[in-house]
């Protein structure tokens, strides 16, 4: 088996120009953790989830090269979340989309798949060989319901 017969291949998708507060509402609505992004010719060119949100909203001298390491002290109401995020809801996602998650060729042996999936934590975009166009996603509910279907129904 290999990573084309695990994904699914009409996967949500984003653009690089949609707002940080579209891809939030999307992203909070249906409980995703993270998108592909694709461009306008469904060329795959990173993923937005959350943990751009997050970092949108935690306080910016945590992220500094000589950031905070002890944030217990600072003590923030939701208003205070809210307040950051609203400063950069019309921004595009591109300011935060991450390029860390590796791309899968549709022959990927299925047992290569799913470590990178095991080490990644993140659903994995599964892109044409020789392009960069997206096929297809994989994450742990497409593993999962291929390996229950696998036994099959139970007898009742």
């Amino acid at each position: 088996m290999n990573a084309s017969e695990a994904m699914d291949p009409n996967p949500t998708t984003l653009k690089p120009s949609d707002t940080i507060e579209c891809a939030a509402e999307y992203i909070m609505k249906n409980r995703y953790r993270n998108l592909p992004v694709v461009d306008e010719n469904f060329c795959y060119v990173g993923m937005f989830g959350v943990n751009c949100l997050l970092k949108q909203v935690i306080p910016k001298a945590v992220f500094l090269p000589q950031g905070l390491e002890n944030v217990s002290f600072i003590h923030e109401s939701f208003e205070d979340l809210f307040h950051r995020f609203s400063e950069v809801k019309d921004q595009p996602i591109s300011i935060c989309m991450s390029k860390e998650i590796e791309p899968v060729a549709p022959d990927t042996p299925l047992t290569e798949t799913m470590m990178q999936l095991y080490k990644t934590r993140a659903s994995i975009p599964v892109v044409e060989e020789g392009t960069c166009k997206l096929l297809g996603m994989i994450s742990y509910w497409e593993i999962g319901e291929k390996i229950l279907a696998a036994g099959g129904p139970k007898d009742a």
